[in-house]
C-alpha cells in the first residue's frame, strides 16, 4: 500500500450534521460525495471546469462504478482530507483511488474510507461513451507524470506512452 504522501492531491472538508446519520457517524453514501468534491476540485485545479468542458465539447463525466471500504467511522466537527490519485487513465475512462483520512490536532491521520472510483466520458446529449478531451487528457497525463501514478494508457497521436 502506498502512504498518504504518494497521493496527487488533497481536499479537506469538515463534518456538519447534515452529513451524519442517527448514530452520529458520516452516513455512509456522504463518502461518494466527499470523494465527488475532491475530484472536481482536481479538476478545476488543472484548469478543467466541467460545466465548461460540456459547453466546449459536448462531453461529461458520470460515474460508472465505485467500490468503497469503510474501515473507521468519522463523527460531527471531524476534519477529514480526502487523497486522491489516478490509477489509469483510459481513453474514455479514469480510475481514481480515493481515501478519507481524519486529521488529529496531534497530527496523527487514521484511514477511515477507501475507494475505487471508474469515471466515463461520455456525450452530455446521448449518454454515449467518447474519448476524453485531449486538452482535459493531456492536463490529466502531466498530473499523472507530476505524480508518478500508476499507470496510463497510450492514446494514439498523442505521443503518451504508457507507464
Amino acid at each position: 500500500m502506498r502512504g498518504m504522501a504518494d497521493f496527487d492531491t488533497s481536499w479537506s472538508i469538515r463534518v456538519y450534521y447534515e452529513d451524519t446519520d442517527a448514530g452520529g457517524v458520516v452516513f455512509y453514501a456522504n463518502y461518494l460525495k466527499f470523494f465527488e468534491r475532491a475530484r472536481t476540485e482536481w479538476l478545476r485545479s488543472l484548469g478543467i471546469e466541467q460545466l465548461q468542458l460540456a459547453r466546449d465539447t459536448g462531453m461529461i463525466f458520470i460515474v460508472r462504478a465505485t467500490a468503497l471500504d469503510y474501515l473507521s467511522p468519522a463523527r460531527l466537527d471531524d476534519l477529514v482530507v480526502v487523497r486522491s490519485r489516478i490509477e489509469h487513465l483510459g481513453g474514455a475512462t479514469v480510475e481514481f483511488l480515493q481515501e478519507a483520512w481524519r486529521d488529529a490536532p496531534d497530527g496523527s491521520s487514521e484511514l477511515l474510507a477507501r475507494g475505487s472510483i471508474k469515471i466515463g466520458c461520455v456525450s452530455a446529449d446521448t449518454l454515449r461513451p467518447g474519448r476524453i478531451p485531449a486538452n482535459v487528457r493531456l492536463a490529466m497525463q502531466s498530473a499523472i507524470v507530476a505524480n508518478k501514478s500508476v499507470s496510463v494508457a497510450a492514446h494514439a497521436g498523442s505521443g503518451a506512452a504508457a507507464a
